[in-house]
């Protein structure tokens, strides 16, 4: 392990160590070149001298070398010193995908889309080289403080040979591919696979399959089917689904082609999710997506493979990982193996130097020499003063002890009001204890200052509680957040709560407002009252008050209008009223009429009619009387009177309006 304070190519500065795996360190450091943080993974010293640890560790960086997109952890330089051999990242602060699901449970369709899309344009690129990546899962996805979403880790990915690898090291086995658990051939459509599975659990919050071993878990890959997601979430739109559905299909040529070809699909169910438009090739040639029984034979041989290591019934994938706090992440046989070896070395030579210490003291072992005592031939030892360290730092104090000829020892770490963080507090003998040369002197570094509270900073702005938290001794991290109480520009939340308890130097995250969410209101007009509803849910609005009216042009039971109306901006959880067609306007008519020219006829003919001409009813009027008529589907009419029913002869006419019914 490196301390605080080593250099690295006369250019790296450690600053902290912030993650570990079965192959890997990995510290947070200066580059004093360009004035930058990044992330260095360095080789663990025990495999250092394995040629083959070696090459696989100078493999990762080669393949990850040639991919620069934003989407992409970049990797900046590669090195060795001192038997050391270490790559340089770029340095992103946020939280995996992983945590993030884990934080708020499951994420809406549009998020987990808009991750999918950036995720998907990473994996785009790296297989535009050739690249891939073998282990897509959301310990291995990034989403920064500003949410970029960044692709990392392509410790198992090799550049591809005619498009095709063969699956020597297999990815975690909640995301493997049905080809990688049956060691077969693996091409970029295994990364189309795992993505589907991360896409599945962004919108469930749960992976499709699970089992109490890695070996149970494989074995689903290749033979079950998996509960569709929508039957989990109810409402979940029919592109998101789909797209889900064929990018986990069991046989590779029925997914996506390319990650391209899925790009395009993602950002159409953006625009258009409720649109059933993802098509999945049929494969009649192929039956690795019927649901079969896997034999005996074939789990025995799964079980079997280099990348399964059976430990006390409990098998676990095999590869080189090095995520912090990775559940999923697998262990290495061959580092079991040396580790157990040196551990047995190791003992062997701390009991051979105890055996010669005891010997020593008791005057066992003589090594040609007289044994008699040397109380009476013993003479002066030289001694130097331990040096004054306090308030230095680890640099410094390292070169005066060693200027004394003394040896440096972290004995830990204290609180201290009065030396910064990082510097010495004391030592231990004490500053100008007189000791032999070559002795070790122990170092306490300050922490800085004891526990201090937290202030409450919540619904002061954004300055205010910066300065507050500052002054306190806290370093401060930004994040946004939508509130209906508390004003844009404040903050929402703090974490750690008001009134706990903290350290100098400890981060305290704020939220600050941005106002209540806005949304657009989609368009809903034409569809259905449920599917209207459906579409408001998920758009995160609610159906509000349901009106009737009559539509010539829009289909019975379907919406006519809305208010607000689409393209309004309103804020989340809206209620949006709908106007439901009933279908075609249907009028009455009642009046009273009389016959025209009585003097001449005994009784007129009146016929009524609609404005297209068509004949409604007809009566024969002699004298003042009520008439009426129904279902009438235009709203003005004609009154014509005739002086027989043969109609040779008009009297004249009238023009009529009906009323609505």
């Amino acid at each position: 392990m490196l301390s605080n304070g080593t250099f690295l190519g006369n250019r790296y500065e450690i600053i902290e160590k912030i993650g570990s795996g079965g192959m890997s360190d990995v510290y947070r450091a200066k580059d004093h070149s360009l004035g930058r943080d990044v992330a260095i993974k360095v080789l663990k010293s025990e495999f250092s001298q394995d040629s083959s640890f070696v090459t696989k560790f100078r493999a990762e960086a080669q393949s990850a070398a040639v991919l620069e997109h934003p989407n992409i952890v970049n990797i900046y330089d590669v090195g060795s010193e001192d038997g050391l051999y270490y790559i340089v990242m770029e340095y992103v602060e946020g939280i995996t995908l992983k945590k993030y699901i884990a934080t708020k449970g499951r994420l809406g369709y549009n998020e987990a889309l808009s991750i999918a899309i950036q995720v998907a344009r990473g994996i785009e690129a790296a297989h535009n080289k050739g690249i891939v990546h073998q282990d897509i899962k959301p310990q291995n996805i990034i989403i920064s403080k500003e949410g970029k979403v960044k692709v990392t880790d392509f410790g198992i990915a090799r550049a591809a040979n005619s498009n095709t690898i063969h699956a020597g090291s297999m990815g975690s086995v909640h995301y493997v591919s049905p080809e990688q658990a049956r060691n077969g051939f693996v091409s970029y459509a295994s990364d189309i696979y795992s993505l589907g599975i991360v896409m599945y659990e962004m919108v469930t919050g749960k992976v499709p399959f699970d089992g109490d071993t890695p070996v149970a878990i494989a074995i689903q890959h290749i033979q079950s089917q998996m509960t569709p997601p929508e039957e989990l979430v109810p409402g979940l739109p029919i592109a998101v689904s789909r797209i889900i559905e064929k990018c986990t299909m069991k046989s590779p040529e029925r997914r996506y082609a390319s990650a391209g070809e899925l790009l395009v699909d993602l950002k159409k169910a953006m625009v258009n999710p409720d649109e059933d438009f993802v098509v999945i090739p049929q494969n009649n040639a192929s039956d690795l997506d019927k649901t079969r029984v896997i034999t005996k034979g074939e789990q025995d041989e799964i079980k079997k493979r280099s990348f399964f290591k059976e430990d006390d019934g409990d098998p676990v994938p095999e590869t080189d990982r090095d995520s912090e706090n990775d559940d999923d992440a697998p262990v290495n046989s061959r580092m079991d193996k040396a580790i157990t070896i040196m551990g047995i070395a190791a003992a062997v030579v701390i009991v051979a130097i105890i055996i010669f210490f005891v010997g020593s003291v008791f005057d066992i072992f003589h090594f040609g020499g007289s044994s008699k005592k040397k109380d009476d031939q013993s003479t002066a030892k030289t001694t130097v003063a331990v040096p004054d360290l306090a308030e230095e730092t680890i640099s410094q104090a390292k070169a005066a002890l060693k200027e004394k000829g003394l040896e440096f020892a972290k004995a830990g770490e204290e609180s201290s009001d009065t030396v910064d963080k990082g510097a010495i507090t004391r030592t231990d003998p004490v500053a100008g204890s007189k000791v032999e040369p070559g002795s070790t002197v122990k170092v306490y570094i300050s922490s800085g200052k004891g526990d201090i509270q937290v202030p409450s900073v919540i619904g002061d702005t954004e300055e205010e509680a910066r300065t507050a938290l500052e002054d306190a001794g806290f370093d401060v991290e930004t994040r946004s957040g939508y509130s209906d109480s508390v004003e844009k520009g404040k903050v929402i939340s703090q974490t750690p709560d008001a009134n706990t308890s903290g350290k100098e130097g400890d981060t305290v995250i704020i939220t600050i407002s941005q106002g209540s969410e806005s949304i657009t209101v989609p368009s809903v007009a034409g569809k259905s009252q449920s599917a209207a509803e459906s579409t408001l849910k998920n758009a995160g609005l609610a159906a509000g008050s349901i009106s009737e009216q009559a539509s010539d042009t829009v289909k019975k039971g379907c919406v006519i209008t809305s208010d607000p109306a689409e393209g309004t901006s309103v804020k989340k959880g809206t209620k949006v009223s709908l106007v439901i067609s009933t279908g075609p306007a249907t009028y009455s008519y009642s009046d009273v009429i009389e016959p025209k020219d009585t003097d001449d006829y005994d009784e007129n003919y009146v016929v009524l009619l609609d404005a297209n001409g068509k004949k409604i009813k007809s009566w024969k009027v002699s004298d003042t009387m009520d008439v009426s008529a129904s279902g009438i589907t235009t709203p003005t009419g004609t009154l014509e009177y005739y002086s027989d029913s043969s109609m040779d002869e008009e009297l004249g006419s009238n023009a009529v309006s009906f009323t609505a019914e």
